[in-house]
């Protein structure tokens, strides 16, 4: 098993044994600008050893066509994303927009733009799991650009 497929059967397992991020809930959250496309936090625990860091995870499911608005994430946030289920189409910055299927993974680095997430399918849901390592005091993980 490859360490992104550990990480995220890990997360996935403790989110369905009820270990829920407090005010999360389980229809997830729809960010402004976004289309067929819900974000729900699953997991959320102090890091041991380095105070005022977080350890969190956030699901995002697109239905056939669904997209999230162009965005950044908290200041300090460092992610690692994994597609669990279907293909999702994502840009960084200005690197290539690339497909990416079941079980790979991207790295978001703190100021990174995420200008295009979206589903890949027009026809078949997908799923992603985003691991943040973010400082605590920052609460909002996705901020949409304004328009």
């Amino acid at each position: 098993m490859t360490m992104s497929a550990a990480v995220a059967a890990f997360l996935l397992t403790t989110a369905n044994a009820g270990a829920q991020a407090p005010g999360s809930s389980d229809r997830g959250i729809t960010l402004p600008g976004s289309k067929n496309a819900k974000v729900t936090q699953v997991y959320q625990h102090a890091l041991p050893g380095i105070p005022g860091k977080s350890l969190k995870g956030v699901v995002v499911e697109y239905g056939p066509g669904g997209y999230s608005p162009s965005h950044k994430h908290a200041k300090s946030a460092i992610i690692y994303a994994t597609v669990i289920e279907g293909a999702v189409r994502s840009q960084v910055n200005d690197g290539s927009e690339v497909t990416y299927q079941t079980g790979q993974n991207w790295t978001e680095m703190p100021g990174d733009h995420h200008c295009v997430s979206a589903n890949a399918s027009q026809t078949q849901p997908a799923k992603i799991l985003a691991v943040f390592v973010v400082d605590d005091v920052d609460a909002e993980l996705t901020i949409p650009d304004k328009r």
